[in-house]
């Protein structure tokens, strides 16, 4: 099903690949960059804006609402091949599965989103990881091999939008691997294993990087690294400077050598305890944001000027509480528009609770707030 447009695009002078690029360097723009992050799976069964008009995912919902264009490439940089997803028991509300990690999950039997409970890993020592690194992390795996003359025609080199090199995960997909409490565990238990986690992850994106990089010119690049919560990072500081910031630096210097001076990391929670360590190891932007778990905006940009930008950060809850709150928290959010380095959207996919009436409200104000005059 084709799927149309509800809105017309917001009016402009430049193209999407422009205004990316000078509003993230501080540069004049005819408006604000216009994106969302996305909406939780449930949205696309509630929303009547979403099921009557046969919208079903989230790159879909980026048509239908027509909002500027933005891509990342991305390669085979973890693990494969996966586990193989199976139900292992079945229980009245509940069923208890092995996922693509190779975790011991119990989730809901309705498929609601939810974060599933999980009750142990397949790796708990070196001898574990020696035998999934073996079958699962080949640097020689034919998968890892990327096909430039396909991403060609997909991305041409006179796109008119930003494109985005993926960087991978050097320690959330870890995270994911062993458990919140496994990885806690064995940064003390086997500190050395994890680092070879960590070393591993780096590696499989430098061959990665070494393959797409002189064939592309990206205009950012981008991580996912969700070791956040609202009390802060789920690892030591001192773990996360002396292991992973590294490997940051590394991945770092091949960016810059291809030109490439901006890169984010999709990271929730209280990121502030690891953002001068992100910042060392050349990450610069932090996305969505998460507003209740860390903090307003304006106050990480005020504090640390250019050397940060932000992508997010508009506070889900103002969105479920009505058009007024919505109204306010935008209105905090212009000076940061207008100093650039800065493009506001929700903190987070937007949930459910949100209704279409407000979240159609949050968009037509963004567009009046942001759009051309």
């Amino acid at each position: 099903m084709e799927i149309k447009p509800i809105r017309e695009k917001w009016k402009s002078t430049m193209t999407d690949r422009e205004r990316f690029n000078n509003q993230m360097h501080y540069k004049p723009v005819d408006r604000c960059f216009n994106m969302e992050f996305g909406y939780w799976d449930e949205n696309f069964q509630s929303w009547d804006i979403f099921v009557n008009n046969g919208v079903m995912n989230n790159a879909q919902a980026d048509i239908f609402f027509n909002f500027d264009k933005i891509a990342v490439i991305s390669g085979v940089i973890w693990m494969n091949p996966h586990f193989k997803n199976e139900v292992v028991e079945e229980k009245e509300n509940t069923l208890i599965i092995i996922n693509s990690n190779g975790l011991l999950a119990e989730i809901p039997k309705d498929g609601h989103d939810t974060i599933p409970h999980f009750i142990e890993s397949s790796i708990k020592t070196p001898g574990d990881w020696k035998r999934v690194k073996e079958e699962r992390f080949r640097r020689d795996d034919p998968a890892r091999k990327v096909n430039i003359e396909k991403l060609k025609v997909i991305h041409p080199d006179d796109r008119d939008y930003p494109l985005g090199v993926n960087c991978g995960s050097m320690i959330g997909r870890i995270r994911d691997m062993l458990t919140f409490e496994g990885l806690a565990y064995a940064c003390y238990d086997y500190p050395e294993m994890v680092e070879d986690m960590v070393e591993t992850c780096c590696v499989l994106v430098e061959d990665f990087l070494d393959q797409v990089l002189p064939h592309f010119d990206f205009d950012f690049a981008s991580g996912w690294e969700d070791i956040c919560f609202k009390n802060g990072p789920i690892v030591s500081v001192d773990f996360f400077k002396n292991v992973v910031v590294p490997r940051y630096k590394r991945i770092s210097d091949k960016l810059r050598k291809a030109g490439i001076d901006l890169w984010y990391t999709d990271c929730d929670g209280d990121v502030r305890p690891l953002l001068p360590h992100f910042l060392e190891g050349g990450i610069n932007c932090l996305f969505p944001f998460e507003v209740n778990s860390c903090a307003h905006p304006a106050e990480l940009l005020n504090e640390y000027g250019r050397d940060l930008r932000i992508m997010g950060g508009v506070d889900k809850t103002k969105l479920i509480e009505g058009k007024e709150a919505i109204a306010e928290y935008l209105e905090t959010l212009v000076p940061l528009v207008e100093r650039g380095g800065y493009i506001p959207f929700c903190d987070h996919r937007c949930p459910p609770d949100v209704t279409p009436e407000n979240y159609l409200f949050y968009l037509d104000l963004k567009e009046k707030m942001f759009g051309m005059k």
